[in-house]
């Protein structure tokens, strides 16, 4: 592993990428990133969680799924209709109903309901057009990020807590893909707790366990093997 300022990266295969990010996550666990009721916690769980979501696996793919997950995390943030969970065409036939409301007000003289149901049509026309135009935006982006962008860009992860990025730096020969992964802890403070627990750990484990997703339960049953402990995330840990 290379540590500069921006950040901690190393270069290698797919089982490299994987190991690095599980490091990194598991040195942030250890300070209490991913508990609300921690210092850290309380600023950065809901960032640890999306970068946790983020980071490579041992059973994903850079092309497919780091490229449907980095276009994800970039798409626009949801608009006001979205958040209220109303659909484009929802919005325009609450805005046709204040319309038709305000003019049965009108021809009954009571003009400030009627300006009301007005200027409320308007506010459901305009978020409407705001979801509609979120929507379209996420399909360009999610085709442009995919399909476009990471051909000329590396695969990257970006929030309060952590930037990083993935890229393939070339075809080794026999020895497979090889990857260049930086990540970057954003708080100074808490980079230098990272980093100091990243120097442990090369200390304290001579072998990472690279979580995969593998039905260990029927190779045990039949070697009667005792079963992986199991990693802070109730999910099996198995050498890869």
């Amino acid at each position: 592993m290379e540590e500069s300022i921006s950040g901690f990266k190393v270069r290698g295969e797919w089982a490299d990428v994987v190991e690095h990010g599980e490091r990194i996550t598991y040195a942030l666990r250890d300070e209490g990133v991913h508990d609300p009721d921690h210092d850290y916690g309380a600023r950065f769980a809901r960032a640890f969680d999306e970068w946790d979501e983020w980071r490579p696996k041992a059973h994903e793919t850079l092309e497919a799924d780091v490229s449907e997950k980095t276009a994800d995390q970039a798409s626009v943030e949801e608009g006001k209709g979205e958040k209220a969970g109303k659909e484009p065409d929802e919005d325009i036939k609450t805005a046709g109903e204040k319309i038709t409301a305000s003019y049965e007000q009108l021809e009954e003289d009571d003009a400030e309901a009627a300006m009301d149901n007005w200027k409320e049509s308007i506010d459901y026309v305009a978020r409407a057009a705001d979801s509609a135009g979120r929507k379209a935006l996420r399909r360009v982006e999610d085709t442009v990020y995919q399909n476009v962008m990471t051909q000329l860009a590396p695969y990257y992860f970006d929030n309060e807590l952590i930037s990083a990025n993935v890229q393939q730096a070339a075809r080794n020969g026999d020895n497979g893909e090889r990857f260049v992964f930086e990540v970057n802890v954003n708080d100074d403070d808490l980079k230098d707790r990272v980093s100091d627990r990243l120097a442990e750990l090369d200390d304290e484990i001579d072998r990472w366990h690279v979580e995969v997703e593998k039905d260990t339960d029927a190779a045990e049953a039949i070697e009667g093997a005792e079963p992986p402990p199991e990693a802070e995330n109730g999910s099996k840990s198995t050498t890869n």
